[in-house]
């Protein structure tokens, strides 16, 4: 009996682990086009059927790419705005979770239910209003009112408070026994344990960033300072039928979110397992 159900379970693992390797090449099978259309000359893109593996692959297109458009302004404009906000982002996020997780104040949990329930704001709601706001602050086609609105995070607060719930209090109790300061048991204990949780909130915070489209497309008019996002829609706008080139832009910018996920991906799991563990 117990040996038929032993087998059971392990049929049922080999099943759902097929029917999720089978979802995940799905899911991949985009990304496969996009790379090995990225190396076809233009006629070659759309053929039917799909030629996975170019015959004469056209390395020039991630070269040509460069020149079409200014590409490297476009990445360094985006590459500062993303790490900016994201160091921003995690100080902010871990330094207020820890307010709401360990001190204790008039109106602790009123305030953070209330900062909370911006998160279910829309952003299309307040963006006219942030909009006049940074104008009126003469911040507009600056890279500097992006930077303003996306420095705070509601949601990094509430996943970095999560995590801090699972800590417990008497680390912090003991610590201020030995004259710890609170920003001392911030620096020196909380976030140091706190690092598969900053992981998955650098990658959450980078990819979004990195990935913003409309932020700069409102805020951003001189084409010196505009992002990558904006850079390829506007490539796209003036080259609509180069469509290798486009493909080749396209896996450009894929490199830097890839490139941050693997090197912060066996955190990852454990930050958002640990994130949920309290409430």
């Amino acid at each position: 009996m117990m040996k038929g159900k032993r087998q059971h379970e392990k049929v049922t693992k080999v099943i759902l682990y097929a029917v999720l390797i089978f979802i995940s090449l799905l899911m991949l099978v985009p990304f496969a086009w996009m790379l090995s259309s990225s190396l076809k000359l233009d006629k070659d893109v759309f053929i039917v059927p799909i030629q996975w593996i170019p015959e004469n692959p056209q390395w020039e297109n991630y070269i040509k790419i460069w020149t079409k458009i200014p590409l490297a302004k476009f990445v360094v404009n985006t590459a500062k705005l993303t790490v900016i906000v994201t160091l921003l982002q995690l100080f902010t996020s871990s330094f207020a979770a820890y307010a709401f997780a360990k001190l204790n104040f008039r109106y602790k949990n009123a305030l953070f239910l209330a900062y909370v329930a911006t998160i279910a704001v829309p952003w299309q709601v307040y963006m006219v209003p942030q909009f006049m706001m940074m104008r009126s602050f003469g911040l507009n086609d600056t890279h500097l009112a992006i930077i303003c609105l996306q420095a705070f995070s509601a949601f990094g607060v509430f996943m970095m408070r999560q995590f801090y719930q699972g800590i417990p209090d008497e680390l912090c109790e003991a610590a201020r026994i030995d004259g710890m300061s609170e920003y001392q048991i911030y620096g020196k204990i909380m976030l140091p344990l706190a690092k598969p949780a900053l992981s998955t909130l650098t990658i959450f915070t980078f990819v979004n960033t990195w990935n913003d489209f409309l932020g700069p497309l409102i805020y951003l008019k001189t084409e010196s300072k505009k992002t990558l996002q904006i850079g390829l829609r506007m490539f796209i706008g003036q080259n609509s039928s180069e469509y290798g080139l486009i493909m080749a832009a396209s896996v450009l910018s894929l490199i830097p979110v890839l490139v941050v996920f693997l090197a912060l991906q066996k955190y990852f799991v454990e930050g958002i397992a640990a994130t949920g563990v309290k409430g």
